[in-house]
């Protein structure tokens, strides 16, 4: 009897010592493994180009974080899916990285419609996306209380060119957008801003995102009077619309709206076509001296031609860094990778990134609110083949 009891007491002490060792090997691995953030961008299809120049900054962002030991004592690893410009490719890829990757936290998805039709994935499953690029009100305004938005949304953005209306003498605007979200707002927001400055505002056109031929639209809004036109879409179809308007010889200002325009890639791919015209965005890689942190905007700079990646692409690029570090500020205070942690972190995170300070203020209907940032808003000029600031934006 006594060997008996000895023996069940030492086979439960042999149990319980291995289940404490694999429990202790499933903590152990958990530390070693490492922080996986989510990445949504369009790497195929009409946009492409933006969404790889975001994937781009995103890796430097990764790797300058794991040379300095990573997040928690943890190697930054991103998990990233191509939502091909296609909103029902986003709503997969969001749940995918939830479900199969168990992502805690995701970045993206580049463009309006695409990110609205990934909200609901993250709500259902309760996973926090911080939102790079996307300008569309509705984002934050839905009342989803997982979204955190870096970017300017378009009203945002009016408010930040108010103050220029003025100097560029804008007698009537009339508008051409890409037929999305991200466009109609476009259209709404600095249509209201006109309207609120006294301007009469002309003609409204649309554009199909992958649609190559606007001259439909450019002579229709030949007829209307307006000296100035404000255009909406991704840097490939201003290309065009720039070439067929010279072609008209439509005699508009022409400003960009959305931080997308990248207008060193216009200089070479419209060339003369561009010239003159304004931009607005988020990032000045020409003059980073200027920017909120000129240090870690020049550092940013160097890394990204360092790398052979196209200095084009840096306009679209910082959004990438400046979304994951976003994101591990967000792990590091929570003190651990888990949605709801970090989704509740996100509102304590206070930093500096490429484009200026990142921190979060409520938008959105009550006990559901997104979480938006204010970025920094600039505007620059194609002028003598060159990117300039306009005399009457410099400091």
């Amino acid at each position: 009897m006594r060997k008996r009891w000895f023996l069940s007491i030492l086979t439960v002490g042999v149990i319980a010592a291995f289940v404490g060792s694999v429990v202790i090997g499933l903590d152990v691995a958990r530390a070693q493994a490492p922080v996986r953030i989510g990445v949504i961008e369009p790497l195929s299809g009409p946009v492409a180009a933006s969404g790889n120049y975001i994937r781009m900054g995103a890796e430097i962002a990764r790797d300058w974080l794991n040379a300095k030991g990573g997040v928690l004592g943890r190697k930054v690893e991103l998990v990233i899916e191509d939502n091909k410009s296609d909103p029902k490719e986003a709503a997969s890829a969001a749940e995918k990285l939830i479900v199969r990757d168990k992502v805690p936290a995701i970045m993206g998805a580049w463009g309006s419609s695409m990110t609205l039709a990934a909200m609901p994935k993250l709500e259902e499953y309760g996973v926090p996306m911080v939102v790079e690029t996307s300008s569309a009100a509705s984002i934050t305004k839905r009342g989803n209380p997982w979204i955190f938005r870096i970017s300017p949304p378009s009203e945002m953005e009016a408010v930040g060119l108010e103050p220029y209306v003025d100097k560029l003498a804008i007698k009537k605007a009339d508008f051409l957008a890409v037929n999305t979200d991200w466009g109609r707002g476009s259209i709404q927001a600095f249509g209201d801003l006109l309207k609120k400055k006294g301007l009469p505002v002309g003609a409204a056109e649309f554009m199909e995102q992958s649609a190559t031929d606007m001259n439909a639209q450019i002579t229709k809004i030949k007829t209307t009077g307006g000296d100035t036109l404000f255009l909406t879409t991704a840097v490939e179809q201003i290309t065009l619309v720039l070439k067929q308007a010279q072609e008209q010889r439509l005699s508009r200002k022409i400003v960009t709206t959305g931080g997308s325009s990248s207008p060193t890639q216009l200089i070479k791919q419209a060339g003369a076509a561009a010239e003159g015209t304004y931009h607005i965005v988020f990032f000045m890689p020409w003059f980073p001296e200027s920017m909120p942190d000129g240090k870690l905007a020049k550092a940013f700079v160097d890394e990204w031609a360092k790398r052979g990646n196209p200095f084009e692409g840096l306009t679209e690029g910082f959004r990438g860094h400046d979304g994951i570090v976003t994101i591990a500020e967000a792990v590091k205070v929570a003190g651990k990778d888990d949605p709801k942690a970090v989704r509740d972190a996100l509102w304590r995170v206070n930093l500096t990134g490429v484009n200026g300070p990142i921190h979060f203020e409520k938008d959105g209907p009550a006990g559901k609110e997104s979480g938006q940032s204010k970025p920094s808003i600039f505007i620059v000029q194609i002028r003598d083949g060159k990117v300039a600031l306009p005399e009457f934006a410099r400091k």
